[in-house]
């Protein structure tokens, strides 16, 4: 039996499991703090506030929406 639902293994290749999230989930999303527009970073499994300097994380497909749950993000990044 296929589980067509694994996650990408972790490997130094893709150091975070892509994970999807329903678009139409994404669209409604705003920063908690900010209230100001997310951008879905698939490859880490994040959503960017660039006003708050935050990433949520999104866990088995759920963003976390907590900013005591949140990174930080680094200069630059």
């Amino acid at each position: 039996m296929s589980d067509t639902g694994a996650s990408v293994p972790q490997t130094p290749e893709t150091p975070f499991p892509e994970v999807d999230v329903d678009p139409r989930l994404l669209e409604v999303l705003v920063c908690p703090v900010t209230h100001g527009p997310l951008e879905f970073d698939r490859a880490k499994g994040e959503l960017i506030s660039r006003g708050a300097k935050l990433a949520y994380p999104i866990r088995d497909g759920v963003p976390i929406m907590l900013p005591e749950e949140a990174r930080e993000l680094a200069e630059g990044e």
